[in-house]
């Protein structure tokens, strides 16, 4: 037998059946009579469990309703560095992108400065909504060198961009230098995600470069901070 509690074992059992798909996001917890009856315990120690699993963000209760499984928050790792589609893999849920915008540009001064590029260079610019099932959760802007990838497409960037540089052009990503910024929505942003005027969001704003140094990507990402949460691990030097 566990040492835990008897309610914490319970909120244990709870969180594997969701994550096995036997009760899924959205669902209604079933009744408090018959987690009493299925676990075999005390209201007392069911309402534990459920307040717990609550307090974990796994459930949400609301009055006169019910009690209810919460959509899986994506897990933004900042020190792994994956595509949309490798992220959403321990989910187990489908995702698509829609490309609002592809089109060869002459860089703005600052793109230009991040990508290493001089002003005449000429880069791509994709804006692509990508979406978890049906419904919008990332806004992104990038900026890539056209020189580096004459032969980008349009349905490339429907899929996964760093599949294709790793498969098909067999080139080796190293890092995404990376910083995050709290902002309000535009207009844009608050038609496009469906995010309130008033809702903050959080924007990540990345460089990537390959294993030579080259500067393949200047990225905006926006973020609906409602489907993700960003994680990272903080260690202590030694003195």
């Amino acid at each position: 037998m566990s040492n835990q509690p008897l309610y914490r074992q319970i909120a244990a059992q709870i969180r594997d059946q969701i994550q096995r798909g036997e009760i899924k996001s959205g669902d209604a917890l079933p009744t408090e009579l018959r987690l009493r009856e299925q676990f075999g315990v005390s209201r007392v120690t069911v309402r534990q469990a459920i307040k717990l699993l609550v307090e974990q963000d796994v459930l949400e209760s609301i009055q006169g309703s019910g009690t209810y499984v919460k959509e899986a928050k994506v897990n933004y790792d900042i020190y792994q560095l994956t595509s949309f589609d490798e992220k959403l893999q321990p989910l187990d849920m489908p995702s698509h992108s829609e490309v609002l915008a592809f089109s060869v540009v002459k860089p703005p001064i600052g793109i230009a400065e991040a990508l290493a590029l001089s002003e005449q260079a000429r880069v791509y610019y994709i804006k692509r909504l990508r979406f978890i099932v049906s419904k919008p959760v990332t806004l992104e802007e990038t900026w890539m060198p056209l020189d580096l990838f004459p032969d980008l497409t349009y349905k490339v960037m429907q899929g996964s961009k760093y599949a294709w540089m790793e498969n098909v052009k067999h080139l080796v990503i190293d890092r995404s230098e990376q910083e995050i910024i709290p902002l309000m929505p535009t207009k844009e942003m608050v038609s496009l995600l469906g995010v309130a005027a008033d809702q903050p969001i959080l924007q990540k704003i990345s460089k990537g470069f390959l294993a030579d140094g080259t500067v393949f990507e200047f990225s905006r990402n926006t973020f609906r901070t409602d489907d993700y949460k960003f994680t990272l691990v903080a260690r202590r030097m030694p003195h």
